[in-house]
């Protein structure tokens, strides 16, 4: 296809008209100016095209020329992508910095995807092969930890007319033919557009918690594989840290990490670990299961748009090999920022707070991207997202944390008296909630089927010592009766020996299913037995003061997840102090 040419009619910030277009789409590529800056089209005025660029505009003016494709905004996909660092439009920022220092360029062109690097590519399909869409074609090993499936696009099927031996080939290589209604010839990558959904053949309810080896996480607020949840949180509250604690240590196959506009020195972070952590699973660095998108908060401000699509887009692809992928977007704030700010350099009418009219809309279509979904090739494939939002000041009555309540069903309230406390994660047991207790309350049954009467067991303590405290704060604890003031007392222990986690202690930073179930049955035993020494006359003091409470505390960072037959040694020796009070309790009347 000929190139479509233009030529600038003003510029506004980020936004450019342009006139002479004719034949460009909505959603097209554009360059613009003599350093053929990206851009995108996003509106079309009788014979003018407005483009929002995403690179640094500064110096363009009228006259200079725009060139457009005719290709809608896309990203590559195809081996190459794990382990990788990418800008909101997909440019590979280690390659960049290795040909240009620590900044980018505007108007840098560097392929996304190694073209000269080879890949070992597997055949499972043969010529004569009958191939839907969605169908696989061969195998790439990507990662020691991730193996590429090469499948026919959605919208190709038919039959295989020529596909390599095994071998080693590029990108660009030609791998396969089918022929159908017309010929394909295909690669081990193609493009595909960002804001496009990638197809599916239904979707289904996975029943399966993402299991974080966060402890408020997984017992108390739990999230399904395909779900979506939301991080909400004022300045300093642990959103970013939270994120990647979850990136660190949930088990699904595949991690897409999306800085939207946050602080440099907190990607910076993510990029000096991750590298040096280590996969609980593979026993392999946690990055080759990894894509990250950087898009900080010196880059231009309208590449934060685009960056959570260009990281959805690759998280439906890897889904479509049949992975669970999770995606954390840190953070949706800033990406409506940016979106507040290109629509008040379009003209629109703004809505609340200057957010545009659309932003719900927006929100919507990022966030039902996820879900369990049976694919094009039959297999079953998730994709969980977690975004955070900074509402300032921490007022969760501001338009972007009210509007993406509406589209997820998993919120995990920070607490900035929690923070201060220096307690992580500072999750609020009190205005956290989740939808997803139903749906996962099979899979904690298949492990032990007293969870829900054990979470529920340690919820009602939390919230009664949640009411409790009001009081204290008027009267102090001595004028409570020593029913209550065992209640505030068992609150403790959960909160410091079970809601409370060390990022730092190796036996703590991770905690699996079994211990923490364990862990929270011991203490809300602990709670049981107390009550009933009360009531047959033990005095609280004798009940506080004994070795097991002290104890209980202290088994999260003395037992690992591969140790938990050592907490029911604990608790044996916890029955046997409970009937020691007992019997001297008899032997005194």
């Amino acid at each position: 296809m000929e190139p479509i040419r233009g030529t600038v009619i003003s510029v506004n910030g980020p936004i450019v008209k342009a006139r002479g277009l004719a034949g460009v789409s909505m959603l097209d590529i554009a360059e613009v100016g003599p350093e053929r800056l990206i851009g995108e089209v996003i509106k079309l005025d009788g014979g003018i095209a407005v483009i929002q660029v995403y690179e640094d505009d500064t110096g363009l003016r009228p006259g200079d020329e725009v060139v457009s494709s005719g290709r809608p905004l896309s990203v590559e996909l195809g081996p190459g992508l794990i382990s990788n660092i990418y800008d909101g439009i997909q440019r590979p920022l280690v390659d960049i910095a290795k040909l240009l220092g620590s900044y980018i360029r505007k108007g840098v062109k560097v392929s996304p995807l190694d073209v000269g690097k080879k890949w070992r590519f597997t055949p499972l399909a043969k010529p004569g092969d009958a191939i839907g869409e969605g169908g696989i074609i061969g195998e790439v090993r990507e990662t020691d930890s991730v193996l590429h499936r090469i499948m026919a696009p959605p919208g190709i099927s038919g039959a295989v007319e020529f596909i390599a031996d095994e071998g080693d080939y590029t990108i660009e290589d030609t791998l396969y033919r089918i022929r159908g209604s017309a010929e394909y010839i295909g690669r081990l990558s193609a493009f595909w557009p960002v804001r496009k959904k990638r197809p599916f053949r239904s979707r289904k309810k996975s029943g399966i918690p993402l299991v974080t080896g966060q402890r408020i996480i997984d017992t108390f607020f739990p999230v399904a594989k395909g779900g979506t949840a939301v991080i909400p949180g004022g300045f300093g509250t642990g959103k970013t840290m939270t994120q990647h604690a979850l990136a660190k240590w949930c088990d699904a196959d595949i991690i897409i990490h999306i800085g939207c506009g946050e602080r440099g020195n907190e990607m910076t972070d993510v990029l000096n670990e991750f590298p040096k952590l280590v996969d609980p699973r593979t026993g392999r660095p946690l990055m080759e299961r990894t894509v990250m998108i950087a898009n900080t908060s010196n880059m231009p401000v309208p590449a934060r748009e685009v960056s959570i699509y260009t990281g959805i887009t690759i998280a439906e692809y890897y889904r479509d090999m049949g992975f669970h992928v999770a995606v954390m977007a840190d953070s949706t704030s800033r990406w409506a920022e940016a979106l507040r700010e290109l629509s008040s350099r379009l003209g629109d009418m703004p809505a609340e707070e200057g957010f545009p009219s659309y932003l719900a809309t927006r929100l919507a279509e990022f966030y039902e991207r996820a879900g369990y979904v049976e694919t094009l090739s039959g297999m079953d494939g998730s994709i969980t997202t977690i975004g955070a939002v900074s509402p300032p000041g921490g007022d969760f009555s501001e338009p972007v944390t009210q509007h993406t309540t509406r589209f997820v069903r998993c919120f995990w309230a920070l607490d900035k008296a929690l923070a201060d406390a220096r307690h992580y994660p500072s999750i609020s047991w009190i205005d956290s909630y989740t939808e997803y207790i139903d749906e996962v309350r099979p899979w904690w049954n298949a492990l032990d089927e007293s969870w829900h009467a054990t979470r529920s067991g340690a919820m009602n303590i939390l919230l009664e010592d949640n009411r409790l405290q009001q009081i204290v704060k008027l009267v102090g604890p001595d004028a409570l009766p020593v029913s209550e003031r065992l209640v505030l007392f068992s609150a403790e222990m959960i909160k410091n020996g079970f809601l409370q986690q060390n990022s730092f202690d190796p036996k703590d930073m991770h905690c699996g299913p079994e211990k923490q179930l364990m862990l929270l049955k011991i203490i809300v035993e602990f709670y049981d037995e107390a009550r009933k020494l009360l009531s047959s006359g033990v005095d609280l003091k004798s009940i506080v003061s004994m070795k097991a409470a002290s104890e209980l505390i202290r088994l999260k960072s003395e037992i690992g997840d591969g140790e938990t037959g050592l907490i029911e040694r604990y608790r044996q020796e916890m029955r046997v102090e409970f009937g020691s009070l007992r019997e001297m309790k008899a032997g005194k009347t």
